[in-house]
C-alpha cells in the first residue's frame, strides 16, 4: 500500500510539474499564490528577475519569461537603422519600475551607463535588487525619486494591483497615496555625474507625468536627443495633450508612433491625441 502511495504521489508530482511548466498552468500558479508571498525570483533565460507575485507585471514576468523585451528590441532595431549610434553614450530611463527593462538594455551592450529613475518605495528595492543579482551595477545608477519641475516633494499614489499604474493621480479608489522626493532632469543627472551631452536616448514611462517632466528637460531637447515615452491622451485630456504635441513640435519635427503591434512614421503635429495610449520615439 506504502509503495502504491508513493508511485501515485510521484505520477501526481511529475504531472503537476509538467502542466505549471506550460504558461496556462504557469497563469494559474501565479494567481494562486496568496498575498503572504512578498517576492519571487526566476531564471529568465540570459538574466534572473525578481518581482512580487501579487503585480501584474511580476505576474506577466512569471508566465512569459520578459515584460515587453520585444519594445526594447524593436527600437533599438529603428535606432541603428536611423544610424544613431549609442556608442559612449548615456540612457536615461525614467520610471525604471522593477528594474526590467534597465536588465534589459544593459544585456544589450548598447549605451555606456544607464541612469534608472523610480520613485515608487515598493519598486526601487525589486529594481536595485534586480540590477545586483544580475551583475550590472558598475554600468546603473539607480535614483529613487521623481523627476518633475522643480525640487522637493510631491504626492504620489501607489496602485496595489499593478506597481506600473502608480503616479503622480490617483487612478483608482484603493490607491495609497505616500509623499516622495522629486528633483528637475538637469539636477538628476548633475548628483549622477553624467554630463547632458552624453544623453543619447531618454526613456520614459511615467504614467501620465510626461508633460510635465519633459518641461524640465529642455536642455536635452534643445540637442534633439532621442526620446521614447509612453504618450497617454485619456491621462492628459483633449486640451493638454494638444498642448503637449505642441511643445514637442518645438524640437522635434518627425517620430514613430506604436499602436499594438504597429507603427508607423509621421510629424510630430500628426500625433494622434483621440488614441487612449500609445509610444512615440521623437528623432532627431
Amino acid at each position: 500500500m506504502n509503495s502504491l502511495r508513493r508511485y501515485l504521489r510521484k505520477a501526481r508530482d511529475k504531472l503537476a510539474t509538467r502542466f505549471f511548466d506550460t504558461r496556462f498552468g504557469r497563469k494559474i500558479l501565479v494567481h494562486g499564490i496568496g498575498a503572504r508571498t512578498l517576492s519571487m525570483t526566476v531564471d529568465c533565460g540570459d538574466h534572473i528577475m525578481t518581482f512580487s507575485p501579487g503585480d501584474y507585471i511580476g505576474r506577466k514576468i512569471f508566465r512569459k519569461g520578459h515584460y515587453d523585451r520585444d519594445h526594447v528590441t524593436r527600437l533599438l532595431v529603428i535606432l541603428r537603422e536611423r544610424g544613431l549610434s549609442m556608442d559612449g553614450k548615456v540612457l536615461l530611463e525614467l520610471g525604471g519600475n522593477i528594474g526590467t527593462h534597465t536588465v534589459y538594455f544593459a544585456l544589450s551592450r548598447t549605451f555606456s551607463h544607464i541612469v534608472s529613475v523610480e520613485p515608487d518605495p515598493r519598486n526601487i528595492k525589486l529594481l536595485q535588487t534586480n540590477i545586483l543579482q544580475n551583475g550590472i551595477e558598475t554600468g546603473i545608477t539607480a535614483v529613487n525619486c521623481a523627476a518633475g519641475e522643480v525640487e522637493g516633494e510631491i504626492e504620489f499614489f501607489q496602485n496595489q494591483s499593478n506597481h506600473g499604474r502608480s503616479g503622480m493621480s490617483r487612478r483608482s479608489p484603493a490607491d495609497v497615496s505616500i509623499t516622495v522626493p522629486v528633483k528637475p532632469v538637469t539636477r538628476i543627472l548633475e548628483e549622477a555625474g553624467v554630463s547632458i551631452d552624453d544623453i543619447g536616448l531618454v526613456w520614459m514611462d511615467i504614467e501620465g507625468y510626461e508633460p510635465v517632466v519633459m518641461r524640465s528637460m529642455r536642455s536635452l531637447l534643445e540637442r534633439r536627443i532621442p526620446v521614447y515615452t509612453e504618450f497617454t491622451p485619456e491621462l492628459y485630456g483633449p486640451e493638454e495633450a494638444a498642448r503637449f504635441v505642441e511643445s514637442i513640435a518645438e524640437f522635434y519635427e518627425d517620430c514613430r508612433v506604436f499602436l499594438e503591434d504597429t507603427h508607423m512614421q509621421m510629424k510630430v503635429r500628426d500625433i494622434p491625441i483621440k488614441e487612449r495610449q500609445f509610444d512615440v520615439l521623437l528623432l532627431p
